[in-house]
């Protein structure tokens, strides 16, 4: 969703020459982000038991060691006090998990780029402020050295990204309630309708909480979702918005410099559109993807993300 310096501004003068922008191209300031994009960490509900993490963020946990190469020491340890383990929030496999990005498959350069913008100040999150799983890597970000940096990027851009998001349409979805950046599922609390939201949940809790890679998580989305992000992501829209394959590839997996995209967590997706159109994310190699999203309401967002979570990756 990014693009190094030199591309960004040839694709900003060929987008010009078309008539794609307007006077102003800028991100608008006052997009109103929902609250239930950032989920918080308010504590367990009464009588619930927070489940103990098995590990702290000096040692991630690696419970699938066959399904990857040996890790280096910065992704696996990090180094005190500031640099966590990249794999913590990662994963070893770089799937991710809904409250941080997957960086399975990403190129290199790519990485190393968005982790200086986040130094930077460059990249930040659409959301609220503080918001931990962001100011912890922001915290890497300042305090990780080149050789560390580039150790890390190598080792995740090596890796195949798989997809572990299930996409579901529905119009009425469980009652959750927010517990460590998540939203989970109420037991026997019965459903609400989903109204204009994407909503993630874990299929199992307990592997969620142990950070095991082969955890699966349900994404809602409103219905019709899914055909509508086709349209955008495939035609525009008929001017809505500017193809996203036409940067990303016919299938989404990437066209070096521009990033793959298929299989990509639709909560990732939707909050690097809303850091996009709210200007959050203003390195000059993102000024392409303002303009993609400039004229993109919330519904629009939600719909590419859940129709790029739902590709093949």
């Amino acid at each position: 969703m990014d693009y190094p310096t030199s591309t960004a501004r040839i694709l900003l003068a060929a987008l010009s020459l078309a008539g794609c922008l307007g006077p102003a191209y800028a991100a608008s300031d006052a997009f109103e982000v929902p609250a239930w994009v950032y989920p918080g960490n308010p504590g367990a509900r009464p009588g619930e038991q927070a489940p103990v993490l098995p590990a702290h963020l000096f040692q991630a946990p690696d419970w699938h060691p066959d399904s990857h190469p040996p890790m280096p020491p910065i992704v696996a340890q990090g180094r005190k006090p500031g640099v966590y383990a990249c794999a913590f929030c990662h994963l070893p496999d770089g799937s991710g998990r809904p409250e941080n990005a997957p960086l399975a498959g990403l190129p290199a350069e790519y990485i190393l780029q968005q982790v200086h913008d986040m130094a930077s100040g460059a990249r930040r999150g659409a959301g609220p402020e503080p918001y931990v799983p962001s100011d912890f890597m922001r915290s890497v970000a300042q305090n990780v050295d080149e050789q560390e940096l580039a150790a890390a990027a190598r080792y995740f851009a090596n890796l195949q990204f798989k997809r572990r998001d299930e996409v579901v349409e529905a119009e009425r979805i469980p009652v959750t309630h927010e517990f460590r950046w998540m939203h989970h599922v109420v037991a026997d609390a019965g459903d609400e309708p989903i109204g204009q939201r994407l909503i993630v949940v874990p299929v199992d809790v307990e592997r969620h909480e142990r950070r095991d890679a082969a955890t699966v998580y349900r994404t809602y989305v409103p219905v019709g979702s899914l055909e509508r992000g086709k349209n955008i992501v495939t035609t525009g829209a008929g001017g809505l918005s500017i193809a996203c394959v036409a940067c990303h590839g016919p299938e989404l997996r990437g066209v070096p410099p521009a990033p793959p995209l298929a299989g990509r967590p639709p909560t990732y997706v939707l909050r690097q559109l809303l850091a996009f159109r709210t200007g959050a994310r203003h390195a000059p190699a993102g000024q392409p993807m303002q303009v993609v999203v400039q004229h993109m309401a919330l519904d629009d967002m939600i719909a590419v993300a859940a129709y790029v979570g739902s590709l093949e990756p």
